[in-house]
């Protein structure tokens, strides 16, 4: 429980009345490599704060192919959010990449602590800000960079990630196909 409370004072700046009462509306759990948070098609009454570990959000095609859509280190909160408030079921799945040590935090929960305290559509927003800007910065990459700068970027934006990523995923969240991705490291982009 340290390492959570640290994570939330330190990364999230919570004050110490506010932990108190997030750690009231969760528990631990571990999520093992390959597992899934949350499934395509489950209707999510949970989030989660990821205390270790390593998640990826996936939209599965129809002929079975897989598409990343994001990946998330620990410290970060994970969650099919639209699915989540309109109870609706998720449109992709969340799995972890590592075995993960996660604090899942029960939505239902959660909306009570929202009615009581001011503080959490303050701290919720900040959230919201932040993940918009992820995925205007992912979307503006998609559609206007070239593989190799896609690439520079990632492993700018996630150092050392490529140690704890298999190949096929980094190119599925590249959007390239897995040899285009070899041919990239290949030229020695840096």
């Amino acid at each position: 429980m340290d390492k959570l409370v640290d994570i939330l004072t330190v990364r999230y700046l919570m004050p110490e009345e506010q932990i108190r009462d997030l750690l009231s509306c969760g528990r631990n759990i571990v999520v093992e490599r390959e597992e899934c948070f949350i499934g395509t098609g489950q209707v999510p009454g949970k989030f989660g704060l990821v205390i270790s570990g390593l998640f990826r959000y996936v939209y599965s095609g129809n002929k079975g192919e897989e598409f990343t859509k994001a990946i998330l280190p620990e410290h970060s909160f994970i969650s099919s959010y639209s699915a989540m408030i309109s109870k609706s079921p998720s449109l992709f799945f969340i799995q972890a990449l590592e075995d993960s040590a996660v604090f899942e935090i029960s939505y239902e929960k959660w909306l009570r602590l929202r009615v009581n305290d001011a503080y959490w559509d303050s701290f919720l927003l900040g959230l919201l800000e932040k993940g918009f800007m992820t995925k205007e910065k992912r979307e503006r990459e998609l559609l206007l960079l070239d593989a190799e700068s896609r690439y520079r970027n990632f492993r700018k934006d996630f150092p050392g990630m490529e140690k704890r990523v298999k190949q096929h995923i980094i190119a599925s969240f590249l959007g390239i196909q897995p040899e285009t991705l070899s041919r990239i490291r290949k030229k020695g982009i840096s």
